[in-house]
């Protein structure tokens, strides 16, 4: 079993924010070396943030087709919705009216996806830092 994953962010505060509504709350902070982290937990599991000084540029690794490394986090949202598009929306609604955040940045709209003999419903969108962060919801079986 997964214990957490760990995100390196140029703001932690923005990043606490960010996450803070997708349901996450802070349950630990403390310093990693001479810098911010923090543990967050939730419905969705546990992260960390770790804030970078003097961060450089993340790469794209949802745009850039030659990028090659950790591509992006997966959220399973089955039981906490019968609908991916309406939680979607909640959640821009969420972003929209929460203060400072910017806008919910949606990297691919809902959408079905056929893996094995399962049919998902995925959505991408990225955090605070632009990293994707995938949420997929079971819609049912395939029929052999």
């Amino acid at each position: 079993m997964m214990h957490h994953v760990s995100i390196r962010t140029a703001d932690i505060f923005r990043a606490i924010a960010f996450y803070e509504l997708l349901g996450f709350t802070v349950s630990e902070r403390f310093s990693a070396g001479i810098t911010l982290a923090c543990w967050m937990e939730g419905d969705l599991g546990r992260i960390e943030l770790i804030q970078i000084p003097e961060p450089k540029p993340a790469p794209d690794p949802f745009g850039d087709e030659h990028y090659t490394g950790y591509y992006h986090l997966s959220f399973d949202i089955t039981t906490i919705t019968p609908d991916l598009p309406g939680w979607l929306e909640n959640l821009r609604q969420r972003f929209a009216t929460a203060n400072p955040a910017p806008p919910l940045k949606v990297l691919l709209a809902p959408m079905q996806q056929v893996i094995g003999d399962r049919v998902w419903e995925v959505a991408f969108i990225a955090d605070a830092d632009g990293m994707p962060l995938e949420f997929i919801r079971l819609l049912g079986k395939i029929n052999s």
